[in-house]
């Protein structure tokens, strides 16, 4: 298994210690790369790569998301802040959001994917479970709830709170059945909840519940309905499908994982990572310091051994369109089928 811990530390690297207002990410990179620089130079090519904070490549110059305005239905997408000779740029341009949302409300109707894929993230379908909005969708997130600081320069996060979702059900070039992947994402370490499920990765491309291993993808929060850490929580884990997994008790049928910590940084990256027989979940404090393994081992189960992964890209809810699940999205990628 390839262990993406280069990507994961010059990731991690980059980001600064807040000031006295809470800030993700960057004080001045050690180079130009993003993390999907990094992981394409590790041969490890992102299949997605969504973010609407910033540029998770050196060169990309197209939009990160777009904005859907509720007093006139008119859509913007917000770019990239070129770099200039006093600001290396690269971030997103929330003054622009902030111009054509004023005195009024605005949701992210779109997170563009910023790899040759374009398996971008749009509202989320109807699934196992109706969504509150029209025709059983999923709620879009409002624009303008996470603001953080990068650099010093204002950008928007992905605020979920229950109900709301984006997804992608006919994706290009992801992960399927038993290929290998690797997933990251970075979030707000201090917005949870028990519901199910705070998600971002590899799901069913039908958003219903098609049995043990039809998805993985990085998970946040601190339900207990199935494999958990010790209280208070929240813990990274992944989800499975029909299992939220922070470890394999071999043995036993015991779901709680003695090992696995609670959670209290402000702002967090977790990875998952999957291939044939084995997976595996870490996570770090995303404005220092390396990362730490939460799992490495084998799959739970005959059941989930192979893995049938089918592909889709979800964010803020479960594979079936469980929407109970809140928190705050700020960028994430997954890597190529395979790799």
């Amino acid at each position: 298994m390839k262990t993406f811990r280069l990507a994961a530390l010059l990731l991690l690297a980059s980001m600064a210690a807040p000031p006295a207002a809470p800030v993700l990410a960057q004080a001045a990179p050690a180079g130009p790369n993003g993390p999907c620089d990094i992981y394409g130079a590790a041969g490890n090519p992102c299949v997605a790569a969504h973010s609407t904070t910033r540029a998770l490549y050196a060169s990309y110059k197209g939009p990160l998301y777009q904005v859907l305005r509720q007093s006139d239905g008119k859509s913007l997408n917000i770019g990239v802040v070129p770099a200039s000779a006093t600001d290396k740029g690269g971030y997103a341009n929330a003054a622009a959001q902030d111009t054509f949302c004023a005195n009024t409300y605005c949701w992210i109707s779109k997170i563009y994917d910023q790899s040759p894929k374009h398996n971008d993230l749009f509202q989320a379908p109807r699934g196992a479970f109706s969504g509150p909005a029209m025709g059983g969708f999923n709620n879009l997130p409002l624009a303008d709830m996470a603001p953080v600081t990068i650099g010093g320069h204002k950008v928007y996060g992905v605020y979920i709170t229950p109900g709301m979702g984006l997804r992608l059900n006919d994706p290009r070039g992801t992960a399927v059945d038993d290929q290998a992947e690797g997933q990251y994402w970075v979030i707000n370490g201090l917005h949870y909840n028990s519901g199910c499920c705070f998600d971002y990765g590899n799901a069913e491309i039908d958003s219903k519940d098609d049995g043990n291993g039809t998805m993985e993808t990085t998970y946040y929060g601190n339900s207990t309905g199935w494999y958990h850490g010790e209280a208070p929580g929240p813990w990274i884990m992944t989800d499975q499908e029909n299992n939220l997994v922070g470890c394999v008790n071999k043995g036993s049928a015991s779901k709680l994982c003695t090992g696995l910590p609670s959670i209290t940084w402000r702002f967090v990256t977790a990875m998952a990572k999957g291939e044939p027989h084995r997976w595996a979940a870490l996570g770090g404090d995303a404005q220092r310091g390396p990362l730490q393994v939460m799992f490495d081992g084998p799959r739970i189960d005959v059941t989930y051994d192979p893995m049938r992964k089918q592909g889709a890209i979800l964010l803020g809810n479960g594979g079936d369109n469980s929407v109970a699940s809140q928190g705050t999205f700020y960028e994430g990628a997954m890597t190529t089928a395979g790799t």
